[in-house]
């Protein structure tokens, strides 16, 4: 899990006789009592081609003990943005691990592909192991609820790079999907159903904005939340991006899914077409579910207007699933079955390339009928 890292700075004070890497701000033993901590977090997280332990030079899998037989590799990699800083801030790293897998196998899983294997990257200053656990253990959650193995990864300790208490992160994840079953959204067409997979919350897009409205407005992110008097607001803020790999998986391979869109930065105005193939237009009704009180709260709290939130955040929606209007009814009630809270959200129609989200007055604070348009 753990090469030896690379110094980056030279000692603050010239000094005479004989160097060691501990007096250049690296620990290797600290390195080494990590290893030993998180091996059995990625051992819990084996699956069928992945049964190896920690340590070698680089991870293996057998996609053919997987069960493929004519597979295409899919990869994705991704980060978890300025989240980092509130859970650095705020002690709360038990989710960020969560959030790093999912932003990875999320966007897997719209091209169809199952997520195999996960490697991650944790980057600090000075190592603080019992942190740097924390941060893992959340990853090999993560992974266990996407059903990928964690078979490697980097931690890196570089002195002078980072201020202190700063760490920063990566994954990188690699899937596979059957040749034949390929998600690629080109038989999508006017008529086909939209249905919303509720998110969990910001998930880890938009919180740039969401750290300057709360310096801005002063937010006490200790104390109970205004719309939650149960739950302070830095927990409603942190909680980790839902994970949908396990509720779509069989639908994939049913083939009941013709397009998945991944809501991540850029909302539902921008990640819905790339999904689209030309031709045709998606109509998102923003009155059909109601919006959550958190995303209430940010848009009330920086007066945002309907346009900006839906290029912005999720706004309650974490996937968007295309399927074939006859469909809509047993996929709704299959996905309802996995745990996911569905709404159907639009439409697909013949036209220009692009997407389109609408409400009527008060939906989404809004004084007057709106329309965003992108695309």
């Amino acid at each position: 899990m753990t090469d030896t890292p690379e110094p980056t700075a030279a000692p603050n004070q010239p000094q005479t006789g004989s160097y060691t890497y501990a007096q250049a701000g690296v620990s290797i033993a600290a390195g080494n009592a990590l290893v030993r901590a998180i091996a059995p977090l990625a051992r819990a997280t084996r699956r069928p081609g992945a049964d190896a332990d920690l340590g070698g030079f680089g991870g293996m899998f057998d996609l053919k003990a997987a069960g493929f037989t004519d597979p295409l590799l899919v990869a994705a990699n991704d980060g978890v943005g300025t989240k980092l800083k509130l859970a650095i801030d705020w002690n709360r790293h038990e989710g960020v691990g969560i959030d790093l897998v999912a932003m990875c196998v999320n966007d897997l899983i719209v091209q169809g592909a199952e997520p195999l294997f996960f490697l991650d990257y944790y980057a600090s200053g000075a190592l603080d192991a019992a942190v740097a656990e924390r941060v893992v253990a959340s990853i090999a959650e993560g992974c266990k609820m996407a059903g990928c193995a964690l078979i490697g990864g980097e931690t890196a300790e570089m002195p002078g790079m980072y201020a202190d208490g700063d760490y920063d992160l990566a994954g990188f994840c690699v899937g596979a999907v059957e040749r034949s079953n390929v998600l690629t959204g080109r038989e999508i067409a006017p008529g086909d159903v939209m249905l919303g997979l509720a998110s969990s919350g910001v998930h880890s897009n938009g919180f740039s904005l969401v750290r300057r409205l709360a310096a801005d407005r002063g937010w006490k992110l200790d104390r109970p939340a205004l719309f939650d008097q149960d739950r302070l607001l830095i927990d409603h803020l942190m909680a980790p991006t839902r994970i949908y790999v396990e509720s779509l998986l069989p639908l994939l391979r049913d083939r009941r899914i013709k397009g998945l869109a991944h809501i991540t930065g850029g909302g539902l105005l921008e990640n819905i077409p790339r999904v689209l193939p030309g031709g045709v237009h998606a109509v998102v009704d923003a009155d059909a579910w109601e919006q959550s009180r958190l995303m209430a709260f940010l848009q009330a709290q920086g007066a945002i207007e309907p346009e900006e939130m839906a290029r912005t955040f999720n706004c309650g929606i974490g996937m968007v699933v295309i399927v074939s209007s006859d469909e809509a009814e047993a996929v709704t009630a299959a996905l309802t079955a996995s745990d996911e809270t569905v709404h159907t959200i639009g439409r697909i129609e013949a036209g220009t390339h692009g997407c389109t989200v609408r409400g009527s007055a008060g939906t989404w604070s809004a004084r007057a009928d709106w329309t965003a348009t992108h695309g």
